[in-house]
């Protein structure tokens, strides 16, 4: 089965604009692609202009024709991973007073039912049902589900675009109704008390600037508490894990400044903890008459835990917690009453510590040679358990119960394959590729036992390599759609994540951006010399800033791989980021450079950017998926990208750019609906190096 477009390609006009800075003039023939009224489109993607929709329209029917043949098989990809799904299943309870929180699917669902029930009763009350809320809407994704102190509202909110522009509810829990209004583009919200909400609001750029204090029943009395007027700073609201405080968090890549309410008075100013210093990043919880910080100060690059009393809670005042350990990188940190717990990462492993108030740090040990963590908060501050999730590639997901006074497990629950999974026919490795420097990458892999390791099974290769992100070694049941069919599944850690502590991330920033994609080649030719797979075997895939990954080292070596899909790629950087009117752009600086002001950041972008960089040259297959709601990588730039790469390469492989008319970043909502996509790339990838599946 080979991918065999009916239709001829589209090609898209050229409409030569100029560009300058920094004394540098240069033509893009395709800016066309960005509508003027781009934030309208947003909100409501009809709006879109008519030569735009068109071309995207005309990309839409190639993707189908050349598509077809795989139709099959895409549907018998979707009955696999279907078949790995419980499709009826609920959640264990959380219990915070006197009810047990859960959620439920039932078979058929595309969405969660949230539930609760009493302590000491049976029956399962309705809180609110996503099945019924979506069903109006083709697009529908749910964000935020809190129910108030005195348990008696749910405050939700919902996004029917893709857009990102989440409508924020309040529900009577005892008639079960909302009440009669709703609050517009709400970003975060924390309950203070039980009829005080903080909230942020997303504004015109789609940045979320302004904390509000809103008072249920009174929806034309918000007060706004805080307003950010640094166009890089993004601001964040959440409640203390103890409830007492409310935390107003606002930062960016690497500088935060977090302000602090207390919830038993919520009229009063916020009070500063530590002022915005360039480099200081840090994060607050509360535990009894101390603040915990999670932060780099003092030159701690993995970060450390301090801890400072609430009455004076400036940086001249931390005082050492848990000591910075280089090559350890704290992620996260959760505060109980009498406990401390946090999660850490080193060499690409998880790790859970945990810390008695008068104690000593402790670690839980685990024993398989890649694996991931999820550590769950909870609802209640008094405890002494806590729950985390374990899986690997090859292990389902297994929820625990940790004791931290007996340091004992006890086994809840693990992820149920009703089409049945046996973890002994799949081998799980870690192995190393060298960089071009000399740097360890990293390479998580997944294969059949049964797949010959003689260099002829084909391999998808992920990556990612921004922001910090590091890609856990988790398991899912959609891979092993591929990994049955003789794929070996790669994912390399490459630098921009933190899986190797902080420098891992702040060795590929700025000008340093190009180790990502270094590290990301060298994974592929070590896979290939270790006879994993072989030359034009391998698929790579990435998505957002992935799919900058994705097309950098497409230019790089593109007779390397035998096919790419790049998803909502990010992939017009130059451009991107020299306009500081996009969402994003101004707080991204820090990443990538700011090419305004910096002829340098200027160069170094120009240098990699895909879309400034496309050769006349041949290209292997390529996938490309993109959403007109999309605020995070704009349609235009992917779209931009095929149509320059149609234009200039030259060879005659299949170039495919599927854009969703009706929703953004993250593609089709609903726990079904989501499997099309995911079908959809494999049966691509498939395509590519196993053509006669």
């Amino acid at each position: 089965m080979k991918i065999t477009p009916s239709e001829k390609a589209p090609v898209a006009k050229r409409i030569p604009v100029t560009c300058q800075a920094h004394g540098e003039q240069w033509t893009d023939d395709y800016a066309w692609l960005r509508a003027d009224n781009w934030q309208e489109a947003m909100r409501e993607p009809t709006l879109l202009p008519e030569p735009v929709a068109d071309y995207l329209n005309a990309e839409n029917r190639y993707f189908q024709s050349a598509m077809a043949d795989t139709d099959g098989l895409q549907k018998q990809l979707i009955s696999e991973m279907r078949g790995r799904m419980l499709e009826q299943d609920t959640s264990l309870p959380e219990r915070d007073g006197p009810y047990d929180y859960l959620h439920r699917y039932k078979q058929g669902q595309e969405h969660p039912a949230y539930l609760r029930k009493a302590k000491e009763g049976t029956q399962q009350q309705v809180l609110l049902d996503i099945n019924h809320e979506a069903e109006q809407h083709e697009y529908f994704d749910h964000d935020i589900v809190e129910h108030s102190p005195d348990h008696n509202t749910l405050a939700w909110s919902c996004d029917t675009s893709g857009a990102e522009y989440y409508q924020l509810y309040f529900r009577d829990l005892n008639t079960g109704k909302d009440l009669d209004y709703h609050i517009d583009d709400v970003d975060s919200a924390a309950w203070a008390d039980s009829q005080t909400v903080f909230y942020t609001r997303v504004n015109e750029h789609h940045r979320a600037d302004k904390v509000y204090r809103h008072t249920l029943g009174n929806p034309d009395k918000d007060t706004l508490v805080f307003e950010e007027t640094d166009e890089r700073f993004s601001v964040h609201v959440e409640t203390s894990q103890s409830r007492e405080y409310i935390f107003i968090h606002t930062g960016m890549d690497d500088q935060d400044e977090v302000w602090f309410i207390p919830a038993s008075h919520v009229t009063t100013d916020p009070v500063l903890i530590e002022p915005r210093t360039s480099q200081l990043e840090y994060s607050v919880d509360h535990q009894n008459e101390r603040f915990l910080i999670l932060t780099n100060a003092d030159n701690a690059l993995d970060f450390k835990i301090v801890e400072v009393p609430v009455n004076t809670p400036s940086r001249a005042h931390w005082k050492d917690l848990i000591p910075h350990n280089p090559g350890t990188m704290i992620h996260a940190v959760y505060a109980y009453k009498n406990w401390i717990t946090w999660l850490s990462v080193t060499n690409a492993l998880p790790q859970i510590s945990y810390l008695h108030n008068q104690g000593t740090p402790d670690t839980v040990k685990f024993d398989e040679e890649a694996y991931s963590l999820g550590l769950d908060g909870g609802y209640e501050y008094d405890v002494s358990t806590i729950r985390f999730d374990y899986s690997s590639p090859t292990t389902p997901e297994q929820t625990f119960e940790f004791n931290l006074e007996t340091k004992t497990r006890r086994f809840l629950k693990e992820q149920s394959i009703p089409s049945g999974h046996n973890r002994q026919h799949y081998i799980t490795k870690r192995i190393n590729a060298v960089s071009h420097d000399g740097a360890e990458v990293p390479v998580t892999l997944l294969y059949h036992r049964d797949t010959m390791l003689d260099g002829s099974a084909p391999c998808l290769l992920y990556g990612y390599g921004s922001y910090g992100a590091s890609i856990p070694a988790s398991f899912s049941t959609k891979r092993l759609s591929l990994v049955d069919r003789g794929f070996v599944y790669a994912i390399a850690h490459v630098r921009g994540g933190e899986e190797k502590g902080r420098q891992w991330y702040e060795a590929a920033k700025l000008g340093s951006k190009p180790n990502t994609f270094h590290d990301f080649i060298a994974a592929a030719e070590t896979l290939i010399q270790s006879q994993y797979t072989s030359a034009q075997s391998i698929v790579i895939h990435g998505g957002s800033a992935g799919g900058l990954l994705v097309g950098a080292v497409l230019n790089m070596k593109p007779a390397l791989f035998g096919g790419a899909i790049a998803d909502v790629p990010f992939v017009d950087v130059l451009n991107t980021i020299l306009d500081d009117t996009l969402p994003l752009t101004p707080g991204e600086w820090t990443q990538w450079g700011n090419p305004i002001e910096s002829r340098q950041a200027f160069d170094d972008i120009r240098s990699y950017s895909p879309y400034d960089n496309v050769q006349a040259t041949a290209y292997p297959p390529i996938l490309v998926t993109a959403g007109v709601s999309d605020p995070r990588v704009t349609y235009w730039e992917p779209a931009k990208w095929v149509a320059k790469l149609r234009a200039t390469k030259t060879d005659s492989h299949p170039l495919l750019l599927k854009t969703n008319m009706s929703s953004g970043h993250y593609g089709k909502t609903g726990r079904f609906a989501a499997l099309e996509d995911s079908a959809l790339s494999y049966a691509f990838a498939i395509s590519c190096v196993q053509p006669s599946e």
